[in-house]
């Protein structure tokens, strides 16, 4: 059968989409044993897992970037879960670290937004997850920063106060949220869970993914496999399993 005629017959096969939106912190989540890439690995064959973390955006910036990302004609449909994931600079402090801070009532109204924007596009609450900013370990962060000529630039009271601000939208507009500078502060030495005192470590990652993937294994877990196991393909008729 020429491949014209086998894509004439058969629907085309559209994967649903998890979308991880956010900063450096998602970014990197596709990195080796990174929270991205599990998610990735448990979904495969189910849903495909869209890396959108831009490295040091805010969410000024991510609220004029994500309508350029989800529009409700070409692509909403088939998201089945969104993560927004910012803070970590947002909470940057404003006399150190101006072009990154976003003050805090300004957070909070632009995760709002973003909240709203997916709304409008017929993304429901329940596919929406906010996750906060980890939390700050101040000592090796300030390392990093003397490292590239810097002050000690961010603080982890501050940080605290915004993903306070963060549950407190997730409670508002009616989402999920992944409280993860609370939840990784019951070990009172939440530095192992930190790369550098900002971004995940390895076992940061895995903390982060469980507590993720708990939260999204009923609703994903359950989404069929797409296309059959090789077992269970026809081998005399392919077509009949495949089209």
């Amino acid at each position: 059968m020429a491949l014209a005629e086998a894509g004439a017959r058969g629907r085309l096969l559209r994967w649903p989409r998890v979308l991880l939106f956010g900063d450096s912190i998602t970014e990197y989540s596709f990195q080796e044993n990174g929270w991205g890439a599990y998610l990735a690995e448990r979904l495969v064959r189910k849903c495909d897992v869209v890396n959108r973390g831009i490295s040091g955006y805010n969410t000024r910036w991510a609220k004029l970037v994500l309508p350029r990302l989800i529009t409700e004609s070409t692509s909403a449909d088939s998201i089945v879960a969104v993560t927004i994931f910012f803070g970590a600079n947002d909470s940057a402090l404003k006399e150190l670290n101006p072009k990154q801070h976003v003050p805090l009532e300004e957070y909070a109204a632009n995760l709002k937004s973003m909240v709203e924007y997916l709304k409008s596009v017929d993304i429901t609450a329940d596919r929406i997850i906010l996750i906060t900013p980890p939390p700050l370990q101040e000592s090796a962060w300030e390392k990093a920063c003397l490292a590239k000529g810097d002050k000690l630039n961010r603080c982890n009271a501050t940080t605290g106060q915004y993903a306070q601000a963060c549950v407190q939208v997730a409670r508002e507009c009616g989402t999920d949220v992944l409280d993860l500078w609370t939840l990784m502060q019951k070990n009172q030495d939440f530095s192992s869970y930190l790369s550098d005192g900002l971004h995940l470590s390895t076992k940061g990652n895995s903390f982060l993914a469980a507590q993720l993937w708990s939260r999204l294994e009923n609703r994903l877990s359950a989404l069929p496999s797409l296309l059959p196991y090789w077992r269970d393909v026809d081998h005399t008729n392919p077509e009949a399993s495949l089209l």
